[in-house]
């Protein structure tokens, strides 16, 4: 049986330290007023019973209620007085230095919170540990001096998400569309050196992944780059080729035919297309940023993106190789063909991809074979988007989102043009709704007053992360703000133009909808009876964004949280606060944004259509999934599903099971089981091997693929997926 220490390190339960605490305060009052040694040893049992009986790790702070309790149900006041005393009195002298024991036991290697808060980061790593150095002192500063006191009480009760304070302390922002056509058609500065137009394929693409580094290093959240920015060098290295063979045809005199002329070109242009992306793939997952991970990186495949129909064929080629080279995977330490988290890929559904016969229905189904194996791409649908995404011009736009869900809301630029390329978001707060429903106590009325009191609470937090940005000199991050990737602004200059307008976005993220409608009508938000709530939520939500939007000029926009660790951290704050509710808040975790849980059964096409509807109405971002066996020998069944996806819901991913177990050569599907801690361990289930550091799992967290493995609280929402086909 563990807990959890203030450091985050994970110690083994020691019931002799409870009973000591206890009698330093029980030797300091009268005789009259003290605890029996039975007394004393009844709470510690129960305490101990307790902790065994919740199915997650207590904190230090809860087990220091338990013992407050413990004592004051015995009649013991002065004792408790005594006792609380004691803990305020050590309060005040940790609030002096909150930093010191949290980088000790990260540096040590010990504290667990911090070892499972990122699964893309491995906390054993000089320079994750670096980042994670600064993060905590990052957390300290911003708690202490940059928020206001309620709201950073009201993130460590879990009422609010103040996402990212472990960068806030810097002025940097969340998430980025990357301007790459701008940046490799007009050149740009990298760490000081002038890059100029490239003249091939496989240049631009490699200058495209130092970008995709020097970007990542300058943010915190994910970034997003076109595949058809780079179709044009297609042909610059199709014509350089033609030069270089037919002067090599002339300088030797040999006779060649135009088949033959051609079939050369083209087998030139092969190689060079299949040794670009293959620069992508490896340098995206092979560099280490300085936030102590690859790049979180996602790649757009839009054929309707492309200028002209022979932009759109060499994009095709583009994509195609993309595809066959993520099918097959990147090599372990061992040697095995495995799942890359990144880049994350994305893949548009068109009209002449989606319909069997159309001209580029081979890449869907090239596609359908990908997700099979890796889990990628995710499909956006361009007929869905083109519905969903009005410009205020009245037309349709189909564009990516930035990183894993996160997207911009449309925009008009000075030109009367539509521009998303070069834009980004500020932050997120996100609101615990199932919080402000169980505050409520199932009172409507009740609920909606706290509703809004808590979104008032995440506007004002929003105004802190958009005002911490205010003032921001372009030097800060010239490969954002000078050189391309979101501005060309000149040194010096303040970013303050770019934070209003609508040209970047700022979101009020929203999770545990499920629950929140479970605790308030009984029912699930997928049954008709509860659903109309469900939605009137979801309104609300939005019209708050339209109401601040109005009155200051800035895009606030309705964001479905992918919460990693968070949700394990809700799902304590909210058993801490309202106990164990069956249903509500009985697991270790809540609901992603507005998904369905993943307890529920129901079939993949009602999910996704179900859950449609909301993902309308979270403009900021949102991603829905299904659950789906090994498809790999049923590729008709995905077709048939992707099909679905493209008339139904604009955004969508399927997720399956891809694990190599190093120590047996096991691929299929690594398990989750309790150890004897109770703790949720991942094993092998053909060699029962349980070292994670001899095991390659890959599971979709939160819209985007982890490697480095997850809390107690996701890892038991993993485990209870059900499938959905």
């Amino acid at each position: 049986m563990k807990i959890i220490k203030r450091s985050g390190a994970e110690v083994v339960f020691e019931r002799e330290k409870i009973a000591d605490a206890i009698k330093k305060a029980n030797e300091q009052v009268v005789d009259a007023k003290k605890l029996s040694e039975a007394q004393i040893a009844s709470i510690v049992d129960d305490i101990e019973i307790e902790c065994h009986n919740t199915d997650h790790a207590l904190n230090v702070e809860d087990i220091q209620n338990l013992v407050e309790n413990g004592i004051m149900q015995n009649g013991a006041f002065d004792v408790a007085k005594l006792y609380i005393t004691y803990r305020f009195r050590h309060e005040l002298m940790r609030k002096e230095n909150t930093t010191d024991k949290q980088i000790k036991s990260l540096l040590e290697e010990n504290n667990e919170e911090v070892k499972q808060e990122n699964s893309n980061k491995n906390p054993t790593v000089v320079s994750v540990q670096r980042d994670y150095m600064a993060g905590e002192v990052s957390k300290d500063i911003t708690r202490r001096f940059l928020l206001d006191p309620d709201i950073a009480e009201a993130h460590d009760n879990g009422l609010i998400h103040f996402h990212d304070s472990d960068y806030f302390a810097q002025r940097m922002h969340n998430c980025d569309l990357v301007n790459l056509e701008d940046m490799l058609q007009n050149g740009t500065v990298i760490s000081g050196t002038k890059i100029d137009r490239p003249h091939s394929f496989s240049t631009a693409c490699n200058i495209a992944t130092q970008i995709i580094a020097q970007v990542a290093s300058c943010q915190y959240g994910g970034q997003s780059i076109s595949l058809a920015h780079l179709a044009p060098f297609v042909d610059v290295s199709r014509q350089k080729f033609k030069k270089e063979i037919s002067e090599m045809i002339e300088t030797t005199g040999l006779h060649v035919s135009e088949e033959q002329y051609n079939y050369m070109v083209n087998q030139r242009l092969k190689d060079e297309i299949k040794r670009g992306v293959q620069t992508i793939q490896y340098q995206v997952i092979t560099l280490m940023t300085t936030n102590g991970q690859a790049p979180f990186v996602t790649v757009f495949m839009y054929l309707n993106e492309a200028k002209t129909e022979a932009e759109k064929t060499d994009l095709s080629l583009i994509i195609e190789e993309v595809l066959k080279q993520r099918y097959q995977g990147v090599k372990n330490e061992k040697g095995a063909w495995i799942t890359p988290a990144f880049p994350k890929l994305i893949y548009v559904l068109e009209e002449d991809n989606i319909e069997q016969g159309s001209k580029y229905y081979y890449l869907t189904e090239l596609a359908a074979k990908c997700t099979a194996r890796r889990m990628v791409p995710d499909y956006i649908s361009e007929k869905k988007m083109l519905e969903l995404k009005i410009d205020k011009k009245g037309n349709g736009n189909c564009y990516p989102c930035m990183g894993c869900r996160s997207f911009l809301t449309t925009y008009i630029d000075s030109e009367g043009k539509p521009k998303y390329y070069g834009r980004f978001n500020q932050g997120v707060v996100t609101i615990n709704l199932v919080d402000v429903a169980c505050s409520s106590g199932k009172d409507f009325d009740k609920f909606w007053q706290i509703m809004k009191e808590r979104l008032e609470l995440c506007h004002r937090a929003l105004r802190i992360r958009h005002e911490r940005l205010l003032g921001t000199r372009s030097d800060a991050a010239p490969i954002l703000w000078q050189n391309g990737a979101l501005a060309r602004l000149p040194k010096g200059a303040v970013i303050d133009e770019l934070l209003y307008g609508g040209y970047s976005t700022i979101s009020l993220g929203y999770a545990g909808l499920c629950e929140c409608v479970q605790y308030m009508t009984g029912k699930s938000h997928t049954n008709p009876e509860a659903k109309p709530f469900a939605l009137d939520v979801m309104h609300a939500l939005n019209d708050a964004c339209k109401m601040w939007k109005e009155a200051e000029n800035i895009d606030y926009s309705v964001y479905g949280t992918p919460l990693e660790s968070t949700t394990y951290k809700f799902a304590k704050c909210l058993k801490r606060r309202f106990g164990v509710i069956p249903g509500v808040t009985d697991k270790n975790y809540i609901t992603n944004s507005y998904h369905v849980n993943v307890t529920e059964k129901i079939d993949a096409f009602a999910k996704l259509t179900f859950e449609s509807q909301f993902q309308e109405l979270s403009p900021g971002g949102a991603v829905s999934y299904v659950e789906v066996p090994n498809m790999e020998n049923n590729i008709p069944a995905v077709m048939t599903l992707l099909k679905h996806i493209y008339n139904n819901i604009m955004y969508a991913e399927l997720n399956t099971k891809s694990d190599f177990c190093q120590k047996c050569g096991f691929t299929g599907e690594i398990k989750i089981v309790k150890d004897n801690d109770g703790k949720l361990v991942w094993e092998c289930p053909n060699c029962k091997n349980r070292d994670q550091s001899t095991m390659n799992v890959a599971r979709r967290t939160c819209g985007y693929i982890g490697t480095q493995y997850w809390n107690q609280g996701r890892t038991q929402e993993i485990q209870e997926r059900v499938l959905h086909l």
